[in-house]
């Protein structure tokens, strides 16, 4: 063989090498992509599954205060929700009146409301929302209080599963505290006001969409930072730049539930409020635009409204704490429906 062939095929077997090399390489950086493209895959599924399992079951939290403890008589109650699912809640009874305000609340808390301070429960800015001094402040003012748990919160019973239906299935709950409410001997004859909170608002607005006739004689509402469950979950799936977010969370949702996000629509549920309403948001709320809640406002019914803004906080759940620090916007709207 001359010495030009063996420079030849030398020079190929050098090329041919190169190329096994560099597939080698390709193949090796492309498997290593891809265990990087799963772990992102994995963790991604694990967040979307993870707000996925709140939204869908929300969680029950203990009652870790009482009216005595305020220096409020109190009585247990209990009662049915429209469709049988037992609630239970308390009666803080206020002397020689005959005003009443019916107390519900937000997911995932309860009457008392959410022990945000201990574990595992640190997920929304690791404070405790305490409703008693709100519950303390009314009934100073003179008013008789009904506070209550929705189903599968606190102590009240179960209901549809487990699942949380963001007001279309809670507005029972809603109806069912009225009906207790117009029934009981001692307040059946009261002025009655509401007071709800988020899935409790929610709520309301479904229940005065359905059972219009349930609140004609409704003095007035208090509507605490209504939301729809699209807002909360579009902030979250931008916030974690996660492509498609809201749509493989709606997938999720619908898998565990049936329902997917469209089908909860406060927006829309609250142009049946014709009631006089004060509806009040933390402003910078971090976990969601406030334009939301003025969608909300902005589509109830009722001419006499007022919307009020909650500053100097983006902690969502501090708004809950808010009227039992600062009451005066809670008082005068109440006492001024009332007279």
């Amino acid at each position: 063989m001359n010495i030009n062939r063996i420079i030849k095929v030398s020079t190929a077997i050098c090329f041919a090498l190169i190329a096994v090399a560099a597939m080698a390489q390709n193949k090796a950086q492309e498997s290593s992509q891809k265990e990087i493209k799963n772990t992102a895959d994995a963790k991604t599924d694990e967040f979307i599954d993870g707000i996925a399992e709140l939204m869908a079951y929300s969680a029950r939290t203990p009652i870790l205060r009482t009216p005595d403890q305020y220096g409020m008589a109190y009585e247990d109650i209990f009662f049915p929700a429209m469709d049988g699912v037992t609630l239970e809640g308390w009666f803080i009874a206020a002397k020689n009146s005959n005003k009443l305000i019916i107390c519900n609340h937000p997911m995932p808390a309860n009457r008392y409301g959410y022990p945000g301070h201990l574990e595992p429960w640190k997920n929304f800015g690791g404070f405790e929302v305490n409703f008693l001094p709100e519950y303390k402040i009314l009934h100073d003012a003179g008013y008789n209080i009904i506070a209550y748990d929705m189903r599968n919160h606190g102590r009240s019973g179960a209901g549809n599963g487990g699942i949380v239906g963001h007001g279309i299935v809670e507005y029972r709950d809603v109806i069912g505290s009225l009906r207790y409410a117009r029934s009981r001997t001692g307040t059946k004859d009261m002025k009655i006001a509401l007071y709800s909170r988020c899935l409790g608002a929610n709520s309301t607005f479904v229940a005065m969409e359905k059972y219009p006739e349930e609140f004609k004689n409704i003095t007035a509402m208090i509507a605490l930072q209504p939301s729809p469950p699209r807002a909360f979950v579009k902030t979250a799936m931008d916030n974690a730049k996660i492509p498609n977010g809201y749509e493989l969370f709606d997938q999720a949702l619908q898998r565990k539930t049936g329902y997917v996000l469209d089908d909860f629509r406060p927006v829309e549920n609250s142009k049946a409020d014709s009631i006089p309403t004060l509806v009040a948001q933390v402003k910078a709320d971090f976990l969601m635009p406030f334009y939301y809640v003025e969608e909300i406002y902005n589509n109830i019914s009722a001419k006499d409204k007022k919307l009020f803004w909650i500053e100097a906080t983006d902690q969502r759940f501090q708004g809950y704490n808010y009227f039992g620090q600062n009451p005066k916007v809670m008082l005068e709207w109440f006492d001024t429906h009332f007279k």
